[in-house]
C-alpha cells in the first residue's frame, strides 16, 4: 500500500518524478469509450496500462461481483433504489482500482488510461441523486462527489470527454445491450450528458474535449491514441524545460 501510494500519488508542491501520465476518457454510454481506449492501448503497446471500465470486469472479481450486484434489478443506470449507497460502493471500487496498481505493473509504463474514472461516478450519481432530491441542483451534487473522491486520491492528469450525438450514443447503448433505454434512464443519460459538458468547462486545464460527431469506431480510436500522444508528448516537453 505504501509502494503505491509512493508512485501513484504527487508530491505536494510538484509532481512525482518517473510517475506515469493518467489519462481517463469520459462520455455518455454509446460514445465510443472502450473502444477507443483499447485501441489505442493496443497501439501505444507496454507504455500504455490500461484500466478497464468498472462494468467490464470479470464477474469472477470483487468489482464484478459489486456491479452485478448494483445490476440484479435490470436498472440500465445500476440504481436499486438506494443511490447514495451505490456512489458510495463505486468511489471505493475506484479508489481499490488504484490501490492494486503496484510498481510491478508500471514497469515500462509511461501511461495510465482508465476506462471511466471518478468523474463518470460524478455525472452519473450526481443526475440520479439529482431525480431524488430535484430541490439540489445536480451540478452541485456532482460536485460534492468529487470533493469526497479527492480527499482519497488525485484526480486523473488529463481526462479526455467524447462528445457526440446523444440519440446515436442511446441507439448504439440499446443495440449493445438488447434492449430499448427506459425514459427514466434517457433522462439519466440527458443529465449526465449536461454535467460532462459543465465539469469540462469548469477544469478546461484537465479536460479535453474531443467531438466523435459521425466518427467511426477506427477513427474515435485514432482521435484518442493522438490525444494521448500529445498529452505524453507535452509531458516530456515540460520536463525537458
Amino acid at each position: 500500500m505504501t509502494a503505491t501510494t509512493t508512485v501513484l500519488e504527487p508530491r505536494r508542491g510538484g509532481e512525482a518524478p518517473g510517475r506515469p501520465l493518467r489519462v481517463s476518457v469520459e462520455g455518455i454510454n454509446g460514445v465510443g469509450k472502450t473502444t477507443a481506449v483499447r485501441a489505442t492501448a493496443a497501439a501505444l503497446g507496454s507504455r500504455c496500462l490500461r484500466l478497464d471500465e468498472l462494468t467490464d470486469q470479470a464477474g469472477d472479481t470483487l468489482p464484478g461481483r459489486v456491479i452485478a450486484a448494483l445490476a440484479a434489478g435490470g436498472d440500465v443506470c445500476l440504481r436499486t433504489g438506494h443511490p447514495v449507497v451505490e456512489t458510495l460502493a463505486l468511489l471505493a471500487l475506484k479508489f481499490r482500482e488504484f490501490e492494486r496498481i503496484t510498481p510491478e505493473l508500471l514497469d515500462g509504463v509511461d501511461v495510465i488510461v482508465e476506462d471511466r474514472g471518478v468523474d463518470s461516478v460524478a455525472v452519473c450519481q450526481g443526475a440520479i441523486l439529482h431525480a431524488e432530491h430535484p430541490a439540489t441542483p445536480a451540478r452541485t451534487v456532482a460536485e460534492q462527489i468529487l470533493a469526497t473522491a479527492r480527499r482519497w486520491r488525485s484526480m486523473p492528469d488529463a481526462t479526455l470527454l467524447l462528445t457526440g450525438d446523444r440519440e446515436i450514443c442511446v441507439a448504439r447503448f440499446a443495440a449493445r445491450i438488447g434492449r430499448p433505454i427506459p425514459a427514466s434512464a434517457l433522462a439519466v443519460i440527458e443529465q449526465t450528458d449536461q454535467l460532462y459538458r459543465e465539469l469540462a468547462a469548469a477544469e478546461p486545464d484537465r479536460f479535453t474535449v474531443i467531438d466523435v460527431t459521425g466518427h467511426r469506431p477506427a477513427e474515435t480510436g485514432k482521435a484518442v491514441e493522438d490525444a494521448v500522444r500529445t498529452l505524453l508528448a507535452q509531458r516530456e516537453a515540460g520536463r525537458a524545460s
